[in-house]
Formats: C-alpha cells, sequence, structure tokens
C-alpha cells in the first residue's frame, strides 16, 4: 500500500484522504495545515494520519496531495522541495499532485526539477461537508493532467474510491475550470440573489424555503432530463421584452448588480431558448 502525505487539510483535501484510507488505497502518513486544530479536524474524519506541525516535520511518502488554495500552490511546492533535499532517495520518485481546477501540474515545477512525477487532480464535484461528500463520490467525473507516469498512478487510486477519470489539456484549464464555476459557484449566488428578491418582495420568510426548493428542483430535474436548451422557461425565453425590460428596470433599482445580471441573463436565456446555444450567432437576437 502506498504511503500519502497531506498538506492542506479542507474540505478537499480531507475528503479524498478519507477516500483513500477508507478503501484500503493508501496509507495516510502525515497531515499538514495551517494550523494544528484544522490537521487534528482532517485525521480525525479521516481515521488515520499523524498532525506535523511543520512541512519540514513531514516525513518521505509515496504520494503528496497538496490540496491548498491555487496561491498558495507554487509557494507550498517550493518549500516542500527544499525540505525533501534530505530525504534518502527511493528507488522510485515520489508522485505530488495538487487539486486545482484551474492551474496545471506545472504549478509544481520545484518538485519536477527533483524529478518527481507531477499532475493535477480535480473532481468535478461540491465539497460543501466532508462527510456527505464521502459517501457521495462514487462515480464522481475527476479531471486529470500532468506527467504521464503520475496519471497513472493517479488513476488507479482514483478508480479504487470510485472516481470515474478523463483527461484535461493543460491549455484548455482555466476554460474547463470556468464551466465548473458557472455549474456549480454561481448557482449559489443566483440562488441567493433569488431569496433575497422573495424577501424584498415581501414573500413571507416561512415560505421562501418552500419556494426556493420547488422552484430550484424542478429546474434541476428538468435540466438534466431534457438539457438546457429544452428546459428554459421564463419571460425572455418567451420573447416577452417588454416584461424583461420592466423588471430589469425594477431589479436594478433594487440591487444594480443584480440588474446587470438579471439583463445579461435575458439576453443569453433568449439566445439559448431560439438557437439552443448560449454563444453569439452571426445576428444577434433582440428581445
Amino acid at each position: 500500500m502506498k504511503s500519502l502525505n497531506v498538506i492542506g487539510c479542507g474540505r478537499v483535501g480531507t475528503t479524498l484522504a478519507a477516500l483513500f484510507h477508507r478503501h484500503g488505497v493508501c496509507d495516510v502518513q502525515d497531515l499538514y495545515s495551517r494550523t494544528p486544530e484544522n490537521a487534528q479536524d482532517a485525521a480525525r474524519i479521516i481515521g488515520s494520519g499523524n498532525c506535523a506541525l511543520r512541512v519540514s516535520d513531514m516525513r518521505p511518502a509515496d504520494i503528496w496531495m497538496l490540496s491548498v488554495p491555487d496561491a498558495q500552490v507554487a509557494s507550498v511546492a517550493s518549500r516542500l522541495s527544499e525540505h525533501v533535499l534530505s530525504f534518502p532517495r527511493a528507488p522510485e520518485y515520489p508522485t505530488a499532485f495538487h487539486c486545482s481546477g484551474f492551474l496545471p501540474a506545472s504549478a509544481l515545477e520545484p518538485l519536477q526539477r527533483l524529478g518527481w512525477l507531477t499532475a493535477s487532480v480535480h473532481p468535478v464535484f461540491n465539497f460543501a461537508d466532508p462527510a456527505r461528500c464521502i459517501s457521495q463520490f462514487m462515480g464522481t467525473p475527476c479531471g486529470l493532467e500532468g506527467n504521464e507516469k503520475a496519471i497513472s498512478v493517479l488513476s488507479d487510486l482514483l478508480n479504487e474510491i470510485g472516481g470515474k477519470y478523463f483527461s484535461v489539456q493543460t491549455e484548455s484549464k482555466p476554460l474547463y475550470h470556468a464551466a465548473a464555476v458557472f455549474s456549480s459557484n454561481f448557482l449559489s449566488v443566483i440562488q441567493a440573489i433569488a431569496r433575497e428578491s422573495w424577501s424584498a418582495a415581501g414573500v413571507p420568510e416561512t415560505l421562501i424555503p418552500l419556494i426556493h426548493e420547488s422552484l430550484l428542483r424542478g429546474s434541476v430535474e428538468n435540466i438534466l432530463a431534457m438539457g438546457p436548451a429544452q428546459a428554459i422557461t421564463g419571460p425572455a425565453a418567451r420573447g416577452d421584452t417588454s416584461v424583461v425590460n420592466a423588471q430589469g428596470a425594477l431589479v436594478s433599482q433594487w440591487h444594480p448588480e443584480a440588474g446587470d445580471i438579471y439583463q445579461r441573463m435575458s439576453l443569453l436565456a433568449r439566445r439559448l431558448s431560439t438557437t439552443g446555444t448560449t454563444l453569439n450567432a452571426a445576428k444577434e437576437i433582440l428581445i
């Protein structure tokens, strides 16, 4: 069984480490996080792992997961590369991967220079709560990019925990990750605006969750069953220009940023309903 060290014990790192441990894929060895408390919480959820106080306290391992914010990946890789110079050289170089959907594997360049196998692993999943994620992970698509040998190692590990891996082209990672942001992150923003709108319109607070659930659940089910173009409804999709303009003006008075979103989304909604795509055609569609 391969040994695993984890730097960054947030929701993604904790969930993946727990899955590797519970499926008997990896021996979770050392855990380092921004605070000792984070590492201790992760060890409790994972069910294994020694909490290291510093990166320099971590022992050699077969696999290293750097599950840290994108802005910290390069600096953490640099710190780690300095630390591992003291390690005895193993028969095979370790595999290191980060979990950014935006950054390429080359963000781990300090480790690449040492001969390590490097890759990026991006599970396309909403990691809101590790306990729920662990039980829901089966079948999750995981984008892999990087060194061919590293991808071979990691694809085997992902198979063991129920992940469905696929290749992502290095040059396409920013657009690939933007798609995940639109699909998941912005959905939360749109739903927050909707709840705030209902509240501002005087809908009883006790009814807002029910209305919210009814519309959201129905929309998601229809999109999954029919696709976005067939599932879209509403004034913009119908071409009700007067409603869109009047409503957009009122939204802008209440919440200028939301009003801008409303107008732009209305344009895309109309385009989607008439052409089947949000991409701009040769002839602009007016609503």
